[in-house]
């Protein structure tokens, strides 16, 4: 009797498994809101130039009456490339001659100009407050802000790599909570960060926590469900990235404030962290390890919560131990990363996952980490990306049973790819269109990461599925930190 017949025994999809699938499913709701949150506060607002006819009452009081604010924006600020106010550039001197109907461009661009010494003032008509604007990352400095994109994305790959080991050393649930404190704290403490440097070191310790969470959700769901039952449940756990693109939208509309937002989206993991200690560690880690006691008390523990508490006294170390002999023995073979590469079968298996990998993740932060280039409306765009990736993840699961994984995965990713390669040819004046097909090549990216994550947990043994993980999280990290 393997572990899987093992497990129907004590219950493989009961009301266990339900109360587990909640209690994972909901934080990563919030976990794919510390992802999408420099959407919102980290948006560009729009700015110009400090100038005192503008923003000195003492210099405002000497101007004629008669002149309005957009004759005081005309001898201040020259005209940008699109012929808005230019953002970076200012008037030494009011050029009053451009007040002048007769005035022509020259009459302007000849005229000397300065970066904006005195600072820049923003528009917060949208945002009341963002770091951009806090911290001036514009002009000069405007490619702080994809750094600070990019040390996000390095926090996850060092995460990814660091926690898919001591996840099979120290067990899921131990790391699981340590990353629910981690994200919780280090979001906090982000919140209140005094200087661009300190936000960005606990934005990278935040995504540290993500690459935790996320790793460990997924296999503490693939390794507490039954064979027949995993798709469903690692289709639920991807609809909740689904969920939280919609709940991203909601609470950044309702908190336009990039601090407040923040500290909301952080809070709630201090009571995962608190409700994680009653989560139930992977019992098939545990014996594969060699802690048979412990998943002996594990599987009692949810054979009684799934009503099947005839079965309990049936559970000891005697029948584990034959039950699991072949797990048992695959759990003394290497456990390293290099084990992936031993065997030619399992080599094959990491090389093309990893390539799976590679084209969601580089698209997907492509495009989802940018919304503010896809249209003006980046509230409207967050939640349609989740509204229309739930039904697109539902068809996939249809999808699997029908077709297949690997047909399945291939034509998701292709229809993706169609979908961003139409998108580059559409003209930038055309928003509504570019944005159509963002989102859906975006539906289409959900249902390939619905479907490498069910391949994933199946196509490798339980000793080396954290550390697959890992390997096929590095891709996409590093590609999106290099295009950054």
């Amino acid at each position: 009797m393997a572990f899987s017949e093992l497990l129907d025994l004590v219950g493989g999809l009961g009301r266990f498994q339900i109360l587990q699938m909640v209690a994972l499913v909901v934080p990563i709701m919030w976990l794919t809101t510390q992802s999408m949150l420099e959407n919102f506060s980290a948006a560009v607002p729009n700015h110009r130039c400090w100038v005192p006819l503008l923003d000195n009452s003492t210099d405002q009081a000497s101007v004629p009456g008669t002149l309005s604010l957009k004759d005081l924006l005309t001898v201040s600020i020259p005209l940008g490339p699109n012929h808005e106010p230019h953002q970076c550039l200012r008037f030494r001197q009011p050029q009053w001659q451009l007040l002048d109907p007769n005035a022509t461009a020259t009459n302007w661009s000849e005229a000397a100009t300065e970066p904006c010494v005195d600072g820049w003032v923003y528009d917060n008509s949208t945002f009341t407050s963002t770091i951009v604007a806090k911290w001036d990352l514009v002009c000069d400095s405007h490619a702080l802000k994809p750094m600070a994109q990019s040390i996000y994305l390095s926090g996850m790959l060092v995460g990814a790599a660091v926690c898919g080991r001591a996840s099979d050393r120290f067990g899921r649930r131990l790391v699981l909570t340590w990353n629910y404190l981690q994200m919780a704290m280090s979001g906090t403490v982000a919140a209140f960060a005094p200087t661009f440097p300190v936000y960005c070191l606990f934005r990278f310790l935040v995504a540290f926590a993500v690459a935790g969470v996320m790793m460990n959700t997924g296999t503490l769901l693939i390794e507490w469900t039954s064979t027949r039952a995993r798709a469903l449940a690692m289709t639920l756990n991807t609809l909740g990235f689904s969920f939280g693109q919609v709940l991203m939208a909601t609470v950044a509309y309702g908190v336009r404030d990039w601090a407040l937002l923040q500290l909301v989206i952080s809070v709630p993991f201090f009571l995962c962290f608190v409700y994680s200690w009653w989560l139930a560690e992977s019992a098939r880690w545990l014996l594969i390890t060699g802690r048979l006691e412990q998943g002996l008390r594990e599987l009692r523990r949810v054979a009684a919560i799934n009503g099947k508490g005839a079965v309990e006294d049936s559970l000891t170390t005697e029948v584990l131990l034959s039950a699991m002999q072949e797990e048992l023995s695959a759990g003394q073979a290497p456990s390293s990363l290099n084990a992936l590469f031993c065997m030619p079968r399992l080599g094959l298996r990491t090389c093309i996952s990893t390539l799976c990998w590679f084209a969601f993740g580089f698209t997907f932060y492509g495009l989802a980490l940018d919304l503010q280039a896809l249209g003006s409306n980046i509230f409207l765009l967050q939640a349609l990306i989740g509204v229309v990736d739930i039904p697109a993840k539902i068809g996939t699961l249809l999808l699997l049973s029908r077709l297949g994984r690997r047909p399945t995965q291939a034509v998701s990713l292709v229809l993706s790819g169609l979908c961003i390669l139409a998108n580059t040819l559409v003209p930038y004046e055309m928003g509504a269109l570019r944005s159509a097909l963002a989102v859906l090549g975006l539906a289409g990216l959900g249902a390939a990461f619905t479907c490498i994550s069910i391949f994933t947990g199946e196509l490798f043994p339980t000793v080396l599925r954290a550390k697959k993980a890992t390997q096929s999280t590095l891709g996409p990290m590093v590609l999106k930190s290099t295009h950054l």
